[in-house]
């Protein structure tokens, strides 16, 4: 497999500018910290916009849905006695349509302050602001381990202060900042367990790194519960931890099959309950979530065109409602998957045309309705292709630099949009790697910096 063929245990790789301090520091004494002004700065920015933007100030159109959607609604759900359930308007039941970690945490903002009032959105969407913030200090990290100080640096304050970067803590109260933050940690410890950037004596020497897989069974057990959809690549992310470029010896072979047998350990402790509650509520198997039927018969459905049929949505369709509260979601969802299935089986064709063009959509950017301003699209979407034209040339660079935790990040890219490719894309599903997007994008520029002049005299 390519994983196996990398050289990730090295030193990170040299900066190919002129040499600084930080450049020129020893592995011997460098330091992967970033400072906390890194999130101070990053945090209060987001927390100005949005409060003297009045990103916070939701409108209340259908019963404030709007406000957190889906999870909005379980939220009140919860705080009303109706449990996990209800989604979408009225009472329609027990759900499993959204992971459990945003719901449960919103819930908790409406209990103190109030089911959608103002305030409860200011604290959502600071809390927003502060996972978003947070991520640019693994940021920092990834970048100084896998390619010099400089990368991680400017990666780092490209997340903190990028407008892009800040949108959906500013005005979404959904799940993505919480997942960017989960996976970006999860990815440090990752680079951690493979001594990626750490010097050669700490990387030769036995390590049971006890901690460091309690850690990765632990992140990888949120993710889930935040945004099932990541854990594509989670096996992925697993072999490469475990199959090292340089010989191991048998003692150090046990060592990480014992880490790794414990953080699946733990990976399944995380999600143990939610599955149970799944089986009570349900009386069957429900791993994370139980809406991919329905989520695949609105992107590939009788008039599919590449984009999500939101009219034949539960929440917009008052017939799929009532079909969803008849039959229960679960039933409801695998009726719709049932449906979806023949027709991509009866027209191939249309689903491959369709799903090219969501690959298209995920990297260049779905089209807006055409209420917005041509030149608001226009910048929209040149922010969004140098996004990914910037991150996807970082990666080829990455590739051939042989550069550390490369391959890793070539999974990343691979495979965490499949599920969106057949199904549907929004510019958020890409939300949780672009953090690695920009590390990747701050190397290829500073690479393609003119060699320092030769001294002369």
């Amino acid at each position: 497999m390519a994983v196996a063929q990398q050289a990730d245990d090295p030193p990170a790789v040299p900066s190919r500018g002129p040499s600084t301090a930080s450049d020129s520091t020893s592995p011997s004494t460098l330091s992967f910290q970033a400072p906390w002004l890194l999130f101070w700065i990053g945090f209060a920015v987001r927390v100005l916009y949005m409060t003297l933007a009045h990103t916070y100030r939701i409108r209340p159109f259908d019963d404030h849905f709007t406000f957190g959607w889906e999870m909005g609604r379980i939220a009140r759900a919860l705080n009303t006695g109706y449990g996990y359930a209800d989604p979408f308007t009225g009472h329609t039941g027990p759900t499993a349509w959204t992971g459990p970690l945003y719901p449960l945490l919103l819930a908790g903002i409406f209990h103190v302050f109030g089911i959608y009032t103002p305030s409860a959105a200011w604290v959502a969407l600071a809390v927003n602001c502060a996972f978003s913030a947070l991520a640019a200090l693994p940021t920092w990290e990834i970048g100084s381990r896998c390619f010099n100080p400089r990368v991680g640096k400017w990666a780092a304050w490209l997340w903190a202060l990028y407008p892009a970067a800040m949108q959906y803590a500013v005005r979404w109260v959904w799940e993505m900042n919480l997942t960017v933050l989960l996976f970006t940690t999860m990815l440090v410890v990752a680079l951690r367990l493979r001594n990626i950037g750490e010097p050669a004596a700490a990387a030769s020497g036995p390590h049971p790194r006890w901690r460091l897989w309690t850690a990765f069974g632990l992140l990888w057990g949120l993710v889930a519960l935040s945004n099932p959809a990541l854990v594509i690549f989670l096996p992925a992310c697993g072999i490469w931890l475990l199959l090292k470029s340089t010989p191991s010896s048998g003692a150090a072979l046990r060592q990480r099959l014992a880490g790794a047998a414990l953080a699946g350990l733990l990976f399944c402790v995380c999600i143990a309950p939610w599955i149970l509650r799944n089986w009570i509520a349900f009386h069957q198997f429900v791993p994370l979530r139980g809406n991919f039927g329905a989520e695949l018969y609105l992107g590939n459905g009788p008039g599919a065109n590449g984009f999500l049929m939101e009219y034949n949505h539960p929440e917009q369709s008052a017939q799929q409602l009532r079909l969803y509260q008849q039959m229960g979601e679960i039933a409801y969802a695998k009726k719709r998957g049932a449906l979806a299935e023949a027709i991509i089986r009866a027209h191939p064709g249309l689903f491959l045309r369709n799903t090219l063009k969501r690959v298209y959509f995920f990297w260049a950017g779905v089209p807006h309705p055409a209420d917005d301003a041509w030149y608001v699209e226009v910048g929209r979407n040149f922010n969004y292709d140098l996004i990914s034209a910037a991150g996807l040339l970082g990666l080829a660079l990455a590739l051939r630099q042989r550069a550390p935790a490369a391959w890793l990040f070539a999974w990343i890219f691979l495979l965490l949009p499949l599920v969106y490719y057949a199904v549907t894309v929004h510019a958020r599903f890409r939300h949780p790697f672009e953090p690695v997007i920009a590390v990747l994008a701050v190397n290829l520029f500073q690479s393609a910096r003119p060699p320092a002049l030769k001294r002369t005299g």
